[in-house]
């Protein structure tokens, strides 16, 4: 593996760095919500029991009375709060490819400058093949890295607007209760 890493070039390290980047994220934020949804899914008076940290300023905006344009702000902000981190998990699904591109390109130069070296004899498939496998590798890891990036960013997308959802239809809910008196 690491000979492998090697024989890639020196478009293998800011890849493998956006590799271990996109796993902490992911890993995270995974975490982070799968903490929240599991509290949320407690149901009202648990919420109310023990208020996760992320919606206490929420909690505490529908027991002050603050009106919807206000708890809608607040909501917001704790929504942009829990988004933090999937932007970078986008830019590293991005860049990752175009790495693996730019390994290509530096691959495909190295191959045709030894074959530019050699004008005049024949020349030797061994001579281009170090920079061919140099593109494919760097490709190839660019590739690996950006796709499962990509559905892990919108698998986390996906379970932060469940999280938004569940988090309006509490703000609802303690809103109706505290308008009833209860």
């Amino acid at each position: 593996m690491i000979d492998f890493f090697v024989k890639g070039g020196p478009l293998m390290w800011p890849i493998l760095t956006c590799s271990v980047l996109a796993l902490a994220l992911i890993v995270v934020k995974a975490l982070q919500f799968y903490v929240i949804r599991k509290k949320l899914a407690q149901g009202l008076e648990s919420v109310l029991a023990r208020p996760p940290a992320d919606m206490a300023e929420l909690i505490e905006g529908v027991a002050s009375g603050k009106d919807r344009e206000q708890l809608a702000l607040i909501g917001t902000r704790q929504v942009r709060e829990l988004e933090k981190g999937l932007g970078a998990l986008g830019l590293i699904a991005s860049i990752a490819p175009l790495l693996g591109l730019t390994g290509t390109v530096t691959g495909m130069i190295q191959a045709f400058m030894a074959i530019a070296s050699h004008t005049g004899s024949r020349v030797e498939p061994s001579m281009v093949a170090g920079g061919i496998y140099e593109a494919l590798i760097t490709t190839a890891a660019g590739l690996f890295v950006a796709v499962p990036t990509h559905v892990a960013l919108h698998f986390l997308e996906g379970r932060l607007d469940g999280i938004a959802l569940r988090m309006k239809a509490l703000t609802l809910g303690l809103r109706e209760r505290r308008n009833h008196g209860v």
